[in-house]
């Protein structure tokens, strides 16, 4: 992640949909699959505002990531348990001594994501398991994957592969964000035909729009609890030691 989007994540984190709405996914996976008390690792801490509503569930938490900016965020917001860390190397915890791995959108940025899934498995308790969300469909690579350093895009297939390549049983696997895949694939169509440079920002919405697609998000988390999405923008996963 380049230093811009950290500061502009740590600037959205509290209100902006596409954050609120994953976060609040997270929490529900975690509290509905691994329900505290217990450890709960973020691999990739961003801004941090995920641990800390971790924290205020009443989990333990710690944190990688590669990003000395974002480590240092997380200390000056007093989770000291945040560490420098290339989460496809040997983490520097003690096996079996987390409840819950939380990987959002963090494995396509890594060009071995089984090892980092391997290490988290062996972080875990026996019954632990993963949260993690990954963007979906190869075809819709592009600009948008390259700036923020993507290796790939996921169909729900790939990621059930790489957990199982490190050991993990899929628990849940569906695709979210729905409501989002027809812009997302208009868009995606415009910067082919006309690619010009661009950072990597989140699209500025309304006030009123915001609340209407975080309205959305909370209808199809609804909707996942009964029945797996079948299309989306994102795939989520939940996976078992």
């Amino acid at each position: 992640m380049e230093a811009g989007h950290l500061t502009e994540l740590i600037q959205l984190e509290d209100s902006y949909w596409w954050h609120v709405a994953k976060r609040r996914l997270a929490t529900r996976l975690l509290q509905e699959h691994f329900p505290p008390p217990g450890l709960v690792v973020e691999g990739g801490v961003g801004s941090s505002r995920n641990l800390l509503a971790f924290q205020e569930l009443g989990y333990e938490v710690a944190g990688l990531d590669v990003m000395e900016p974002a480590v240092e965020h997380a200390h000056e917001r007093g989770l000291e348990n945040v560490h420098l860390h290339d989460l496809t190397e040997p983490w520097p915890l003690a096996d079996e001594s987390a409840s819950a791995v939380v990987l959002l959108d963090v494995l396509e940025h890594l060009s071995d994501p089984v090892a980092a899934l391997q290490h988290a498995w062996q972080a875990l308790k026996p019954g632990g398991g993963v949260i993690a969300t990954v963007p979906a469909y190869q075809w819709l690579f592009g600009e948008w994957d390259e700036r923020l350093g993507h290796y790939r895009r996921y169909t729900r297939r790939r990621l059930r592969e790489e957990a199982e390549a490190a050991g993990f049983t899929v628990r849940f696997l569906s695709h979210w964000n729905a409501f989002t895949l027809l812009p997302a694939i208009a868009v995606r169509t415009y910067e082919r035909l006309l690619p010009r440079s661009r950072k990597a920002v989140f699209p500025r919405v309304s006030s009123l729009t915001n609340r209407a697609l975080l309205a959305c998000a909370d209808w199809e988390r609804c909707w996942m609890s009964a029945c797996p999405t079948p299309c989306g923008l994102s795939v989520v996963g939940v996976l078992q030691k």
